[in-house]
This record gives structure tokens, C-alpha cells and sequence, in this order.
């Protein structure tokens, strides 16, 4: 398995992926590093190095941009996702049968918070695409299982209705 900071740098220098994209893995880095390492949110953002995420090639101004706009899109999902972790968690949990939260794949575990967190709290993604990328974000990232284990998970929360959006949250 490789970690999702060495993966998404690798394929920023390959080429670049949509802004929503590059974001999600910023953000699915972040959770990740708070998640092993218990850093709190500001030390985290402080020492996220946009850098390894910058293309081989094109404009290097006009590719700073771009990351520092994904940035700010993927530190709204990181306090969102840290902020409800709670809630999020819990709807985790009742969903997965079988399944405790801290035995789940830290890449797994993380990817569905950070999709549950998108599925409750914004309205500018429609589901399925928050559900797709989730699972691309688990093949990607994961294990050779992720894939499967995210899709089935999400599946049953939005089959169950567990998933209904909630009041949208004022920009951070």
C-alpha cells in the first residue's frame, strides 16, 4: 500500500487530476496524517507542502494557483469532516456490519469520512460523484479491497436514507 502522500505527488508530476480531485487527496492526506500522527488541524495545514503536488511542466504561477484553490477546498473539508467527525462516525459505524471503526484501513476509514462529511454538509456535488470519487480515492489509495468495501458502505448509507443533507455550513 502505498500512503496518499507519496501517491498524489507522484501523479501531480505525471500530469494533474481536476481541482476537486487534487483536493480530495490534499484532504484525504490531512485526515490521514490527524488520524495517525493526532496532529492537531492548524500544525497540518501549517506544514502541508503544496509543492509535492505541483506538475512537471505548464506554467508554474498559473499551476500555484490552481493548488492554492484546491487547497482552500480541501481545508473546508478537512474542518468539516474533523468537525463532525462524531456524527460522521457513528453513521460509519451502524452501516458497516461486522466492521469496527478502528479496525477498519486508515485510508478506508478516512476516504468514507471525508465522502459522508461531503454527502451531509454540501450541496455544489451530487452524490453519485462524491460516491464515485470516494471509491476512486479508495482504489487509489487503499488496499485492493477499498474499492469494493467504500462502494458497499456508501451504497447502504444512501439506500438507508443516512445521508440526507443537512443545513449548509457558512465558509470558513
Amino acid at each position: 500500500m502505498t500512503t496518499p502522500d507519496r501517491q498524489a505527488a507522484r501523479e501531480r508530476r505525471r500530469g494533474g487530476a481536476g481541482k476537486r480531485r487534487t483536493a480530495r487527496e490534499m484532504a484525504l492526506q490531512m485526515l490521514y496524517q490527524r488520524d495517525v500522527g493526532a496532529s492537531d488541524l492548524a500544525q497540518i495545514f501549517h506544514a502541508f507542502d503544496l509543492g509535492e503536488h505541483l506538475a512537471t511542466g505548464g506554467d508554474p504561477a498559473r499551476q500555484r494557483r490552481r493548488l492554492e484553490e484546491a487547497f482552500g477546498f480541501a481545508r473546508k473539508l478537512v474542518h468539516g469532516a474533523a468537525e463532525h467527525q462524531e456524527e460522521i462516525d457513528e453513521l460509519i459505524a451502524r452501516q458497516a456490519d461486522n466492521w469496527r471503526l478502528e479496525r477498519m484501513p486508515i485510508v478506508d476509514r478516512n476516504v468514507l469520512r471525508l465522502a459522508v462529511y461531503e454527502l451531509l454538509y454540501t450541496e455544489d456535488t451530487p452524490e453519485l460523484v462524491v460516491v464515485d470519487e470516494a471509491i476512486e480515492l479508495a482504489k487509489k489509495y487503499g488496499t485492493d479491497q477499498s474499492g469494493g468495501f467504500v462502494n458497499g458502505l456508501l451504497d447502504g448509507l444512501l439506500k438507508a436514507g443516512l445521508t440526507r443533507r443537512r443545513p449548509v455550513e457558512a465558509e470558513r
